[in-house]
């Protein structure tokens, strides 16, 4: 096994006062002179997806990943709301918990990718005495422009098209459906070990069999599309405005699926922010390049202690 895969721990589930959550842990003991982190991933994605980056951080971050409510191994939400707000509910939880179990009074560091940035947001703003910094990678924050790689999205949001186009891409073996989503998701998708693919193949066959695995996916996807024509005072940008932590904002010069250009408006939105453009980067920079997104996360987050 690589490295990379040793350091992929088992999967835990806690049992939460909002139900029960899949999450995967630092195994050491933790540690209190360096900094904790929940880690919370994309449409579509779970804790796998954080695997390559969270080892680069083991030895200087205490990391918490989330599979959120209906991915990866979580089961449903029991209030069935699937918006970026439901989703956030459920990693206000995680958070507390994380606290308790480490013994925490301090604020943690949210990371998030895509929809899981657009949750983070919201867990900030909901609650901001639990956040530290404000980690977000290729943010699914509202833009109205469509590029090949999303012009889809609105059409498989509808109802019933959604259902009828979802079911039938089931039906394609898992191996091509993961391999086609890291071809969506990289520019090079090679740079996602082998064993990591296979992982995710792995989850992608065990979900086909979860009766609940499309509404999950069509619910989240019609929940982050409606922030994009919110107009009321919890719309995303006006949420970003109010932000008092430090950021960093990660964008992908490739990325298809949301507009590199959206790093421009994040400098401007959000009060207190670092925004890094990554060239040859696609939409998922934790698992394309897990290096340069550690080292721009320590840059800008880790205390500076005698263990780092």
């Amino acid at each position: 096994m690589s490295d990379t895969v040793a350091r992929v721990t088992p999967a835990q589930r806690w049992t939460l006062p909002r139900g029960e959550i899949v999450v995967r842990a630092r195994q050491a003991d933790p540690r209190r002179d360096v900094e904790a982190a929940v880690f919370v991933h994309g449409l579509g994605g779970s804790t796998l997806n954080w695997v390559s980056l969270v080892a680069e951080l083991d030895d200087n971050l205490d990391w918490v990943s989330v599979d959120l409510p209906g991915f990866g191994g979580s089961p449903p939400p029991r209030d069935g709301d699937y918006s970026p707000r439901g989703h956030a509910r459920a990693v206000i939880g995680v958070i507390e918990e994380v606290q308790r179990r480490r013994g925490l009074s301090r604020p943690i560091h949210l990371v998030g990718n895509s929809l899981g940035g657009a949750v983070a947001l919201q867990v900030t703003a909901a609650r901001p005495d639990l956040v530290a910094g404000l980690t977000l990678v290729s943010p699914a924050l509202p833009n109205l422009t469509l590029g090949r790689g999303n012009a889809h999205l609105p059409v498989v949001a509808l109802p019933g098209v959604g259902e009828s186009l979802v079911g039938r891409y089931a039906r394609v073996p898992a191996a091509q459906r993961v391999a086609a989503i890291l071809e969506a998701c990289t520019v090079d998708d090679q740079r996602v070990p082998d064993d990591i693919r296979q992982a995710l193949i792995q989850e992608t066959e065990s979900r086909d069999l979860l009766p609940y695995a499309h509404d999950a996916f069509l619910s989240s996807l019609r929940g982050l599309l409606a922030t994009y024509a919110d107009r009321g005072s919890r719309r995303p940008w006006r949420l970003a405005r109010q932000v008092r932590q430090p950021v960093l904002a990660i964008y992908g010069e490739d990325d298809v699926l949301v507009d590199a250009r959206g790093a421009a408006r994040a400098a401007r939105e959000f009060p207190d922010a670092e925004v890094v453009l990554l060239d040859d980067c696609g939409h998922v920079a934790q698992m394309e390049h897990p290096d340069v997104v550690a080292d721009l996360w320590l840059d800008r987050f880790a205390r500076v202690t005698s263990a780092i």
